[in-house]
């Protein structure tokens, strides 16, 4: 009995762990790589992120079509936590898959997740048909989800 009390407690504590992490704010915009400049590289300096968790898919290219994630975390995930992000380009009708990893800097923390280069074509007037953004525990457990409308078809 008290191990079937033990072993519910920990299934429930694991759910409940689960759903710790929430979006609060999930925002696709393009961004030119000026908008990324601080007057401290002009004398030498590396980029500032200026609080933001900054991953691209190219590192060596800024411009891009980036999702700016607001998270907030009761408990900041483990190591292996990793953002997937699926989406349809305008360019073609099959979903790519990018993968970034989520380190947490906090408890709430904000992430520029950036489709930089060739893994972004259209330039500045194109934008996404559809996408879905997952945060994935290194389990590839599910901690949070968001999508654009279009990503699945409604209900009928």
């Amino acid at each position: 009995m008290r191990f079937a009390l033990f072993a519910a407690c920990l299934v429930l504590t694991a759910a409940l762990r689960a759903a710790d992490v929430e979006f609060v704010r999930v925002w696709p915009a393009w961004r030119d790589a000026a908008s990324f400049e601080a007057i401290g590289e002009y004398f030498g300096a590396a980029e500032n992120p200026r609080g933001q968790v900054l991953v691209r898919s190219q590192n060596d290219s800024r411009d891009g079509y980036y999702f700016l994630v607001r998270t907030k975390a009761a408990h900041v995930p483990a190591a292996g936590a990793r953002f997937v992000l699926e989406l349809i380009r305008p360019d073609s009708p099959e979903a790519k898959t990018f993968a970034f990893p989520a380190a947490f800097a906090g408890k709430q923390t904000v992430f520029q997740l950036g489709l930089t280069g060739a893994d972004w074509p259209g330039g500045k007037n194109a934008h996404p048909v559809a996408w879905r953004l997952t945060l994935r525990d290194g389990g590839d457990r599910v901690l949070a989800e968001q999508k654009s409308f279009l990503w699945e078809k409604p209900a009928k």
